[in-house]
């Protein structure tokens, strides 16, 4: 499984994030290119505890380890899953603001590699192994959505 913690992973996304033109058209949802970099800024706020999100009543299966294991590291995110209201809030910087930021939060979740991670609300309580991965597979997931 490909995680933020891997530098050449890690590269490869910040390539194609840097690569996002202004006024991407979305291959599905309802995010502008901008709003989905300043929902990707804000999720990664949220696994380092500076963004707090109240803990939903997410079906009790999402942290069953098997479950949350195999939706993590194999399963495609679905186009459309619901997210916490707090990573759709904020109004969205410019498109470049938006990248620098992402750029800038990423790197700061790499420096945090041996800190303290902060619960995620449908998932529970995630390693720094999970929280990399799961990372990762977000902004690969919504890069896709602008064919980034």
């Amino acid at each position: 499984m490909k995680t933020i913690f891997n530098a050449a992973d890690r590269a490869a996304l910040e390539r194609r994030v840097r690569q996002l033109p202004v006024g991407a058209t979305p291959a599905w949802g309802k995010f502008n290119c901008e709003q989905m970099l300043a929902h990707l800024c804000d999720a990664l706020r949220m696994a380092l505890g500076e963004l707090p999100i109240e803990s939903r009543n997410a079906p009790a299966f999402l942290k069953w380890p098997l479950v949350r294991h195999a939706i993590i590291h194999w399963l495609p995110f679905p186009k459309g899953a619901p997210t916490a209201p707090e990573l759709l809030a904020r109004a969205a910087g410019t498109h470049q603001q938006e990248i620098a930021e992402l750029i800038t939060l990423i790197e700061r979740v790499v420096a945090n590699e041996r800190g303290r991670w902060a619960p995620h609300p449908a998932f529970g309580t995630l390693s720094t192994t999970t929280w990399g991965a799961l990372a990762y597979k977000h902004i690969d997931h919504h890069l896709r959505q602008f064919k980034g």
